[in-house]
């Protein structure tokens, strides 16, 4: 497998989410990842404690915004050869893949509150 490099396409998994960038420096273990698109939106809730909501901090996720920057760690990056989306619509895309994902739960506190913070972040990312 050939090495990645400044400028490479990348797919990158960042905390809970995934998305597609450009590799813009190297930091030791991390590449530094420019977003272009988002492939999957990153779960809503408390990382340490997935799906819980007594006891927590129920924290509302957004996905790393178009042209943002992020340090990723380099096990966290793999070389993209496909087509980039749109961001918009790549953002609208993963937001229903979670929505629906949510929808066919069991209902409990958790796919409540997470899809409470859907409702909240869909209408904050496209008005």
């Amino acid at each position: 497998m050939n090495p990645l490099e400044i400028g490479s396409m990348v797919k990158a998994r960042y905390k809970t989410g995934a998305y597609i960038g450009r590799i813009k420096e190297e930091r030791g273990k991390f590449y530094l990842v420019e977003v272009l698109a988002v492939l999957k939106h990153p779960q809503q809730g408390d990382l340490h404690n997935p799906k819980e909501t007594e006891g927590v901090f129920f924290h509302e996720r957004r996905a790393l915004a178009h042209h943002e920057k992020a340090n990723i760690p380099k096990s966290a990056v793999s070389a993209f050869t496909d087509d980039i989306p749109d961001y918009p619509a790549s953002l609208r895309t993963a937001l229903q893949q979670l929505r629906e994902d949510l929808n066919g739960q069991p209902a409990s506190a958790y796919r409540d509150l997470a899809l409470s913070n859907m409702d909240s972040l869909e209408k904050d990312y496209f008005g």
